[in-house]
């Protein structure tokens, strides 16, 4: 039988003295503490695009109060909008391709008249912009 009292505390680096030969922790405290911190460090990433996700909802929301808006592509770069992070995509007639961030999406439009300035059209996600089943 292997002798418990040289194993260790994952958590605090303490020796385990007492309790079951397969014992990892000194209580339910150091267990819950290293769970969480490998938890924390697996899902960085996934906290940091959900971020990134809410701001670029928060800046379409806020250009769109009617539901239907145009403003030029360099004021959302301003807003600090991240044009590389989107929930989904919707083309519609096989050509106007929109980037969704949840509900509210964009597509980039170039106006004829106003020479290389390039215009984000917003909109709101609308039901037939569901895939048929």
């Amino acid at each position: 039988m292997e002798n418990i009292s040289k194993k260790i505390c994952l958590h605090c680096q303490k020796p385990l003295e007492k309790g079951r030969s397969d014992r990892k922790f000194c209580d339910y405290y150091c267990r819950n503490a290293y769970n969480n911190q490998r938890t924390n460090e697996s899902e960085k990433i996934i906290k940091t695009i959900n971020q990134i996700l809410r701001k670029n909802r928060t800046i379409l929301r806020n250009l769109n109060p009617t539901g239907h808006s145009t403003v030029r592509k360099e004021y959302l770069v301003m807003q600090g909008f991240n044009f590389n992070h989107f929930t989904h995509r919707y083309v519609a007639n096989n050509k106007n391709e929109y980037w969704f961030c949840y509900e509210y999406g964009y597509m980039f439009k170039a106006l004829e008249n106003e020479g290389d300035v390039e215009k984000v059209v917003i909109v709101n996600w609308q039901s037939y912009m569901a895939k048929p089943s």
